[in-house]
């Protein structure tokens, strides 16, 4: 089971990474970080994306709402997502684009109350979206904190 470091390196192997970082939103700080951050902050991008992290998990909007698949079951589990530990975010993944990149945040799921997300910035002409989505998937589920 890999730590920060290790699951961000294999992060950057993907084909057209430009930087990868682990980020608490709640805090906003880097857990840890490698390659190139947009504007060349590694700790500003990390709390402006705690910023978007925050909004996408507070939003009831954007809430599980057990409906179709995936969705939690019909019944009062008590978490916000309808896991009865609370522990699962609800919302997996935010990707946002822009002209020239991808960026991917991934929800880290924890047997803690999980506070963190992958952020990938990904070189729009470079990379895979769909691949480097479903890798950081793979990557944040075997992530080990602590």
């Amino acid at each position: 089971m890999p730590g920060i470091d290790e699951s961000l390196l294999d992060a950057m192997r993907l084909q057209g990474a430009r930087g990868a970082s682990v980020v608490d939103w709640i805090s906003g700080l880097a857990l840890g970080a490698v390659g190139d951050a947009p504007g060349g902050d590694v700790e500003a991008t990390a709390a402006e994306t705690a910023e978007l992290a925050r909004l996408a998990t507070e939003s009831g909007a954007l809430a599980l709402t057990g409906k179709g698949p995936g969705g939690p079951p019909d019944d009062d589990t008590g978490g916000p997502s309808g896991d009865p530990s609370g522990k699962e975010p609800p919302v997996q993944d935010l990707i946002i684009t822009n002209a020239d990149s991808y960026h991917l945040l991934r929800f880290v799921t924890t047997t803690f109350d999980s506070t963190v997300f992958v952020h990938l910035w990904l070189d729009r002409d470079e990379g895979n979206l769909a691949l480097a989505r479903i890798r950081l998937a793979e990557m944040a589920d075997r992530l080990v904190l602590g």
